[in-house]
């Protein structure tokens, strides 16, 4: 289930009209400053903000920077909310304009890595055979989800949002194009741009997406092993921990597993936790007195 029918889901299957009124009466408690309702609205939105931030930086620790800034950005800025849409899709809104405008830049950015490059790295580091040590399925889990991160990375930050909105979290494309701030002739004409290049790729590359293309990925696990792309004591996304009632690593790979294409590949990741610890040192920096009252309007 995508994050956007998760926000839906978790209001007892109510429609988006109701929705609204619920959120507009939580956010108004908030803003009046109950302590209660301002956890509540970020428990909404912190662990879909996290995992969009984790598709955008490709690393844990820098979508847990991220996904803090972010939530500072949302909370702060909860008296400018008007309900135009729905609070987690707002919060999508703010992440992806910060995200956007990221600084730091991940590895494959850096690298200028293009995905016929990462194509041709997968190609030429198969091992002859599947790896057969110990905790094989679940590095080999490892290289599944580190490789489709690293795909991502291989595409401009503007594809590469567009196509985590609506590949990803299987947002309408009306609502994605909302949260970018184009036109949703533009959004669809940049999504499936983005779209026909990674099918492209996967196709003639991963055998997951395509059983005859040549990579598979416990074919990959010695390689990625040896060169410190994967930290067999420490597989840092197979065993990251999930949302409480969220998909975990087997439902997923059990979803992907049913279908044979690029966007279920990608789109197969658990639904990652935000780190607590985060989220709780928010709600404390919003205690301490060091950013505006809500009722003033934060900015976002």
């Amino acid at each position: 289930m995508s994050d956007a029918r998760d926000a839906l889901g978790r209001s007892g299957g109510v429609g988006p009209t109701e929705l609204l009124d619920e959120e507009r009466e939580l956010v108004a408690r908030a803003v009046a400053g109950d302590k209660g309702a301002l956890e509540d609205v970020v428990r909404r939105v912190q662990d879909p903000l996290y995992r969009l931030a984790l598709r955008m930086t490709w690393r844990p620790a820098d979508a847990e920077d991220a996904a803090q800034e972010i939530l500072i950005r949302v909370v702060t800025g909860l008296a400018t909310w008007r309900a135009e849409a729905r609070l987690l899709t707002w919060a999508y809104r703010i992440g992806v304009n910060h995200l956007l405008n990221l600084k730091r830049r991940t590895p494959q950015e850096t690298a200028g890595l293009s995905l016929d490059a990462l194509g041709e790295g997968l190609l030429e580091g198969l091992a002859d055979t599947g790896f057969a040590g110990p905790d094989a399925e679940l590095l080999a889990r490892e290289v599944r989800l580190t490789c489709t991160q690293a795909m991502l990375q291989c595409l401009e930050r503007g594809e590469r949002v567009a196509y985590v909105l609506g590949e990803v979290f299987e947002l309408p494309s009306r609502e994605a194009a909302w949260v970018l701030d184009i036109s949703p002739a533009a959004y669809r004409k940049r999504l499936e741009r983005t779209r026909t290049r990674l099918r492209t790729f996967m196709d003639a590359t991963c055998g997951l997406a395509n059983p005859a293309a040549p990579c598979r990925c416990a074919r990959r696990v010695a390689p990625a092993v040896a060169s410190g792309r994967v930290d067999p004591r420490r597989p840092a996304l197979a065993t990251h921990p999930v949302s409480p009632g969220g998909r975990d690593l087997a439902r997923a790979s059990a979803q992907m597993g049913r279908l044979h294409d690029a966007a279920t590949v990608l789109r197969s990741h658990p639904d990652y936790a935000a780190p607590r610890a985060r989220s709780e040192a928010v709600l404390g920096l919003l205690g301490s007195g060091r950013f505006p009252l809500l009722a003033d309007g934060g900015s976002a």
